[in-house]
């Protein structure tokens, strides 16, 4: 109770909650693409199994803090660069990222309509393997961002409860937000496409991160939210066009 009624740990716990929930910005719009590839009624279910992983997985860590906090330590050296555990989970997911984004932005951009359709035909023939795969591809994702997301927390909080109730808050709120924007990307494709460039962006900073290269996220984000602020006056004045048409 005394923790309960302490100011300063509800202080940290919305301090880490809204951290998470902004760190979180780029999960949530990776899963949202990868949702739109699957059937409708299955992606309700595939974003809450997505999201469930990203919870279970941050409190795992959580609850493995000196296991985790090994992760930093170096493992070798390779032509002087220091290489750690935390590094090499961050360079896979960095390379995966921009692979994954890569393909989706070609098939979003270059791919006919012919094999969009093609492709809707094998995943209803794949069935079950298509919406595993897909789960499969979020919780690899998930546990990288996981782990930077742990880490930050780690210099944050220093009580593990408050760490874990932060964590349940941030995912509740992205589950609630999760399919509204998953919506609005797949109704828009040149939304999905600029959020496709920005989880590159995101690709390369892990990349970055991987060899010790610290760029601040900030910058990312308010270059992708002026991008969006052009794009969305775009789509107010096509609407436009289009009611006057």
């Amino acid at each position: 109770m005394e923790l309960l009624t302490d100011p300063n740990t509800w202080i940290a716990f919305f301090m880490l909650a809204a951290l998470e929930i902004v760190l979180g910005i780029d999960n949530i719009i990776f899963i949202s693409i990868l949702v739109g590839r699957l059937p409708p009624e299955k992606r309700d279910l595939a974003r809450r199994l997505g999201l469930g992983f990203a919870m279970v997985s941050r409190i795992a860590l959580l609850f493995s803090l000196a296991w985790v906090m090994t992760l930093t330590e170096p493992l070798l050296t390779v032509m002087g660069q220091e290489i750690s555990g935390r590094d090499l989970i961050l360079l896979g997911g960095g390379l995966f990222l921009l692979y994954k984004a890569s393909h989706e932005i070609f098939m979003e951009v270059e791919a006919h309509e012919s094999d969009e359709a093609q492709s809707g035909v094998d995943s209803v023939k794949a069935g079950s393997g298509i919406f595993w795969g897909t789960i499969v591809q979020i919780g690899v994702v998930d546990i990288v961002f996981s782990l930077d997301s742990v880490i930050t927390a780690v210099g944050m909080v220093d009580n593990i409860g408050v760490m874990v109730a932060a964590v349940i808050a941030s995912v509740a709120v992205m589950m609630f937000a999760a399919k509204p924007i998953g919506e609005f990307v797949d109704k828009h494709p040149s939304i999905k496409v600029l959020a496709l460039a920005f989880l590159t962006m995101v690709g390369t900073l892990l990349v970055a991160e991987a060899f010790d290269v610290h760029v601040p996220k900030a910058y990312v984000y308010v270059a992708m939210l002026f991008s969006l602020t052009v794009e969305a006056l775009n789509i107010r004045a096509r609407t436009k066009r289009q009611a006057r048409g």
